[in-house]
Order: structure tokens, then sequence, then C-alpha cells
């Protein structure tokens, strides 16, 4: 007998993948050359790029509550993914007329305002256009795209710097080009999905049970992890300090998106199969390694290596990660959840950044690594004691 069909991923998952993926290519144009650009054209420290980093991703995680409680009560996501998206669009390339540090600060800030506009009304639809069965997978495929514009971007950046096309503000401008065409297909192929569940009326968000306990305590741990995930910034100075030359940094960091992108949809799929506590709890073991990895490295290639091992990490985690919060609660509150859950790793996203430059700068950049294994470790120990074996999706 034929088997019966599996279910596909859809139109708004391959849409969505498809902005996500140049939005990529337009902000990894920039990212891997920004750290360089603050310390030696603007002549800041490690310890303000970690405020850069955790102000912007704090003012981003804010919205995201906002953001997606209010999908849920207007049952609409679409026009907020759209509005998330063009700020982050025409605010993104103007770093390349910034004199200051703090005109980079002012600038990401916004940029990050836009994501989190967009990111927990998009992860809701992303979880509503897809059978509960294959959640995991959609997620992942979503991460893969995100991931393949992070190669391409780099190299771009890197070939235009490389054999002197553009200087590096030009190629800052020429992220633009990316980030318009993303708007369009956004604007053009994604359609909202039509939802039979209302959610109860609120006069804004709230921690009342619709959400479960069982949420709050994964939450809590995901938010424990978070606080040793500072800004990947770091490892590009780290790799810096091991001996890779600063026009490499934008090879690096695409051979990291490679391998983020070739393991996010089977990451994603393997938690379909085997579960998202153990999927995470592999993922999150593996950043531990990453990390004292890092911290002992005395040589170019061990960086190189152990970028292409952090990027596994990433394929294990961030679909199983979402799915994870789509099986935890009701449809009609998805949105908020998603929030919730974007929230905390923003909250995180500040102190860590912060703590790691502060510690980078006091004790040496080995301490800091440390410090961020141990508590991936710890979050790891939580993640066994708080999930069961199997949670359902609903």
């Amino acid at each position: 007998m034929p088997s019966a069909e599996q279910p596909k991923l859809g139109r708004n998952v391959m849409a969505l993948s498809a902005v996500s993926f140049l939005t990529d290519v337009s902000s990894e144009m920039i990212y891997p050359l920004l750290p360089v650009f603050l310390t030696t054209v603007l002549g800041a420290n490690a310890s303000f790029i970690g405020a850069i980093e955790g102000a912007a991703e704090t003012t981003a995680a804010l919205l995201k509550l906002a953001s997606g409680w209010w999908s849920d009560r207007v049952r609409r996501r679409k026009p907020l993914v759209v509005l998330g998206y063009g700020i982050a669009t025409f605010m993104r390339p103007l770093v390349a007329i910034a004199q200051s540090a703090v005109q980079v600060l002012l600038i990401r800030v916004a940029d990050r305002v836009g994501k989190g506009i967009r990111n927990a009304p998009r992860d809701a639809l992303i979880a509503e256009s897809v059978d509960p069965s294959i959640r995991g997978k959609a997620f992942g495929f979503h991460r893969a795209a995100d991931h393949a514009g992070g190669v391409l971007g780099p190299l771009i950046a890197f070939a235009a710097l490389t054999y002197q096309w553009a200087p590096i503000r030009t190629v800052f401008w020429l992220a633009a080009i990316p980030g318009v065409l993303s708007f369009v297909v956004l604007v053009v192929f994604v359609r909202e999905i039509e939802r039979s569940h209302v959610a109860p009326v609120s006069t804004g968000p709230d921690l009342s049970l619709p959400l479960g306990a069982r949420f709050w305590r994964v939450l809590g741990v995901i938010f424990v992890f978070t606080l040793g995930n500072s800004t990947d910034a770091f490892l590009l100075l780290r790799a810096n300090q091991l001996g890779v030359a600063v026009a490499l940094a934008p090879i690096l960091w695409a051979a990291l998106h490679v391998v983020k992108s070739l393991s996010s949809t089977p990451g994603g799929a393997l938690s379909d199969r085997i579960g998202r506590r153990p999927t995470l709890i592999m993922g999150w073991t593996l950043y531990a390694l990453v990390y004292f990895g890092f911290a002992r490295a005395t040589a170019a290639w061990q960086a190189w290596a152990l970028f292409a091992v952090y990027g596994v990490f990433f394929g294990l985690t961030e679909g199983a990660e979402r799915a994870l919060m789509a099986d935890l609660v009701a449809p009609e509150r998805r949105g908020t959840a998603f929030g919730w859950y974007n929230l905390s790793i923003g909250l995180g996203a500040l102190p860590a950044s912060l703590l790691f430059g502060w510690v980078w700068d006091h004790a040496g950049a080995p301490t800091a690594f440390i410090m961020g294994a141990s508590l991936a470790l710890a979050a790891a120990v939580g993640m066994l004691l708080v999930v069961p074996r199997r949670t359902l999706v609903r």
C-alpha cells in the first residue's frame, strides 16, 4: 500500500524563509565587520561592544512581547511582520554614515526595534502554517534559510573589501539591496492564516494561567542559558586574538553560517522524532564544549574548527526551542508565548553581554568563556529536570 502523503511546509514557510534569507544577506554584510569597525575606526572597547549588542537585543525583546500579544488579540500576524521588516530594512544601512560608537548604538537599537516587532508574530505564523507533526522541521528549515543568507552576506563583503571594489562604508550601503528585496517578497507572497480561536480580551500582556506553569519553568531554564550566551561579536574578537586576520573575518562568519544552514533542518526534524528535551540538552552541552575550547585555544586553526562545531549548536537548538514554545501553549496564546520567549532571551542578552565584556576586560578572554560554558551546562541540567521526556504536540 502507498504510504500516506507527508505534510508539506507550504507557501508561507517557503516565503518567510526566503524573506529571512534575503534579510540575513543584508544584515550579515554588516555584522561581522562591526566589531573591527567599532574598535579600529570608532575607538570602542570590548565593554562598549557588549553594551551595544546587549542594549539592541533587550530593546527588541521588549517589543517582541508586545507585538506577539497584539497579534493574538487582533488575530492578525502579517501587518506586524511587514512593519518590523520594513523598519529594519531602512535603518540597517545607516551604519555607513555613523561617525561615533554612540551613533552605531542608536542605529543598532533602531534595527532591533524592527526585529522586535516582527519576530513573535512571524514565529506564530510559521507554527500555524504547518501540520504540528513537522513543526520542528518547519522552524529548522526557516532557520536554515536564514543562515544561508548569513553565508552569502559575508562573502559579498569579503569580496568587496579584498578586491577593493568598495570601502567598508560603501559595503554597508550595498546591504540595502537584499533588504529591499526581502521586503517585496514578504508583502507579495506571505498570506495571513485565518484562526478559529479568539484570544481573551485584555488590556495588556499578563502572567495569568493560560500559558501554564510548565511554560514558565521552561522559560526560566532558557533564561539561564541566555545569561551565558553573550553576543557572537566576542567570538570574532577571540578569533582575531588567536591570529585570524581581519580580512578573513567575513569568511569565518560565512563558514559558521554554512554549518548552521546545513544542520538546522535536520536538527529541527530530530526534535520532531526524539523530542525537544534531548535535542536541546545535546545542543547546550555542545555549546559549553565550544566555549571551553575557546578558553583554551592558542592557534588560528583552532578558532576555525571551533566556529564550525559552534554552528551545529544552532542547528540543534534554534528550531527545537521555537517548536517547544509552540508545543506548550494553546494556539490562541501562541503569539504571546513567542513574545515572552523572545523577551526572556532579550532581557538576558544585555547582562550577558555586559558581564562577558567586563570579565573579558578585567580577567581575560579565557575566564569569560569558561563562565559562559558553565551557565550553559547549568541550563542543560535544568532542562533535564523541568521538561517531560516527550512533550505532546498540539
